[in-house]
């Protein structure tokens, strides 16, 4: 990797193989038949991340952007091409992912800790300011399969932000929180990245990118469209969803309020 940077991803092409929806009842049942079909998602995107940089993904759903997180968390793998990252990686990719259900709150952090590289020792240092940002102290020596998508998302937030990671990735599950929280969140990215945390974040909420996100790539059919500062990529994203008439008017009211 070029001296300087925590993620390197070059020329990566991402395809799934689907079972041919035209196989016959015959061919399923009688041959097994395993004909299928490729589906190329991601077309050969190459991009960089310096450390200590916070990066936006934006896209309409099912333009590749998740699929690029999951190629970084190496939950995929890329068809062609290669990905790199530098350092303890933690993310936040599917909500509730790695609970167990039939285990407590409290349980369940100490089992998500030690996936991201904590021991005991240091759990226990941790878990009062755990318990204290998911703001779901009554609630953490319940069984986790109680909890709500909002109980979810504090819990695993709190923890995935607590184990001083190098590289952080976030799919675009903060939709689920309150405003709250949400804000709660962005804050404690900033202060994260302020300490040299990189950030990689996948959000359909473009004012969310450009208040955490120095840098933006929008990802469209599988290509990268656009990559530059975040509120000029934010804001050419958002102009081609709504339109420049709707667009204009949304940035006019903006600077009135």
């Amino acid at each position: 990797m070029k001296e300087g940077n925590a993620i390197e991803v070059k020329n990566v092409k991402k395809s799934f193989r689907d079972r041919s929806e035209s196989m016959s009842v015959k061919d399923v049942i009688v041959y097994r038949a395993k004909r299928k079909e490729s589906h190329e998602v991601l077309h050969g995107i190459s991009f960089d991340v310096k450390k200590g940089e916070a990066v936006g993904i934006i896209g309409r759903n099912g333009s590749g952007k998740s699929t690029t997180l999951k190629l970084l968390t190496r939950i995929l793998h890329p068809n062609e091409g290669t990905v790199e990252i530098e350092g303890k990686v933690s993310c936040l990719i599917e909500l509730g992912a790695g609970f167990h259900p039939d285990m407590s709150g409290r349980e369940n952090v100490y089992v998500n800790a030690s996936i991201f590289g904590l021991n005991k020792a240091q759990v226990d240092e941790r878990m009062e300011s755990i318990i204290d940002f998911s703001e779901i102290r009554e609630f953490i020596d319940q069984r986790v399969r109680s909890y709500s998508s909002g109980m979810y998302l504090r819990l695993a937030f709190a923890i995935a932000t607590s184990v001083d990671a190098d590289v952080m990735i976030v799919d675009e599950i903060l939709a689920v929180g309150d405003i709250g929280f949400q804000n709660k969140c962005l804050n404690r990215f900033k202060d994260l990245i302020k300490n040299g945390m990189t950030l990689v974040f996948v959000s359909q909420n473009p004012e969310q990118v450009k208040e955490i996100c120095s840098r933006a790539i929008w990802i469209d059919h599988g290509n990268i469209k656009m990559d530059g500062p975040a509120e000029e990529v934010c804001d050419a994203y958002s102009e081609h969803m709504l339109g420049p008439e709707e667009f204009a008017r949304r940035k006019a009211k903006k600077r009135i309020m």
